[in-house]
């Protein structure tokens, strides 16, 4: 990692007080002046909802959570001061777990039945998907890529290079049944549905006992790292390719929240959102103190999710690697490119018309996400 990308606690406190219209002449009297910039403005704790247990793909929310935190194993779910790199903004924050930990609820549908929840991990094509009856905004795109993938063996499929190119092989194709990425797959011909099986359960077994003739959806920042290197059932590498690249370029993770959140805590929003783009850059710069509570967390939950430092390193390497963090189009860490989401709305809108879900009349792609709150002056070099 470039350790340039890590900016000075002075530096972003002073960036914080421009935003909030003040000013200092010193460093001292910046770092000091900054702390509690968010106090009286955002929750006195601000909570995040992810879509799964601890993991590295989480990190720029878990690099908020200062020393002294305090861990609820059973809530799953940790508590501390929320700071910016290296200031404390005045404020908590929470981080919740997700996926198995909260019985696969989506993070939506908890962010509406909670009110502490402030904002939750969202992916534009569920945002489209709820947007009837459940809408969200969202305001940063951690993630430029989403790195869902589906996965394959290069051994048995040497010829195999993208994830059209498993249709000729006809090989059985395993994903979260219900997500629809794979109708746009089946439905524009890019997968046959009779290849396609909605059984993944998340665990490896399946694919391992096919001895590579199956194919299966996974993350390009987790499974090619754990299949090859802790997984020794397996124990060599596997080929993939991100969905995205085959055409389904939603976003994933974003920050989203209640749409009336959004209006009532905009002032909130202005100073917050900067604060989790550069915890972004600043995490992927050295993730090893946020790994290191990641990896605390695993083991005070105790879930039976099963994650090492070796996964956590590789999953932010990979995540650069593969371009997935990353500046957006317009050179900003964080940004929606309306392109993009305008393309995207015009694919996936016929897709859940056609499974005959509640979409808003007239949807937008403004509706489902904002560039606000961002701050353009940060990126990755």
């Amino acid at each position: 990692m470039k350790s340039t990308l890590r900016t000075t606690a002075a530096s972003f406190a002073l960036m914080m007080l421009a935003a909030c219209g003040s000013s200092t002449s010193t460093t001292t009297d910046t770092v000091a002046s900054a702390a509690g910039v968010l106090s009286g403005i955002c929750p006195e704790t601000v909570t995040f909802q992810t879509d799964w247990n601890p993991e590295s793909e989480h990190g720029f929310l878990y690099q908020l959570v200062g020393a002294g935190y305090e861990v609820d194993a059973s809530g799953l779910r940790v508590t501390g001061p929320l700071m910016a790199s290296g200031v404390d903004t005045g404020v908590k924050v929470q981080v919740r777990a997700g996926g198995p930990a909260v019985g696969f609820s989506s993070p939506t549908s908890l962010m509406y039945s909670d009110p502490d929840i402030f904002l939750a991990f969202a992916a534009t094509y569920s945002q489209i998907q709820n947007s009837g009856e459940f809408p969200t905004q969202s305001v940063i795109a951690p993630f430029n890529i989403n790195p869902q993938i589906i996965m394959w063996d290069p051994a048995t499929y040497p010829d195999v290079k993208t994830i059209a190119d498993l249709k000729a092989t006809g090989a059985k194709v395993r994903y979260f049944g219900g997500t629809a990425y794979m109708d746009y797959f089946t439905s524009t011909g890019i997968l046959d549905p009779a290849q396609v099986d909605g059984s993944y359960d998340g665990t490896p077994a399946n694919f391992v006992a096919d001895g590579g003739k199956s194919a299966q959806q996974g993350f390009a920042t987790s499974e090619p790292y754990f299949y090859e290197n802790v997984l020794t059932d397996w124990g060599k590498p596997v080929a993939y390719q991100t969905i995205h690249d085959a055409g389904w370029t939603s976003y994933a993770q974003t920050l989203a929240g209640k749409p009336e959140t959004i209006v009532s805590a905009a002032d909130c929003l202005k100073l917050l959102v900067p604060i989790i783009q550069q915890a972004q850059v600043d995490y992927v710069a050295d993730p090893s103190t946020t790994n290191a509570l990641i990896l605390d967390l695993v083991a005070q939950y105790n879930n039976g999710w099963m994650y090492d430092a070796g996964q956590a390193d590789a999953a932010v390497a990979l995540a650069l690697e593969n371009g997935l963090i990353a500046n957006s189009p317009d050179g900003t860490l964080g940004s929606f490119d309306s392109q993009r989401m305008d393309e995207f709305l015009a694919l996936a809108i016929p897709i859940f018309e056609g499974l005959g879900e509640k979409l808003k009349p007239g949807l937008t792609s403004a509706d489902l996400a904002t560039n606000q709150f961002i701050d353009p002056t940060i990126a990755l070099p």
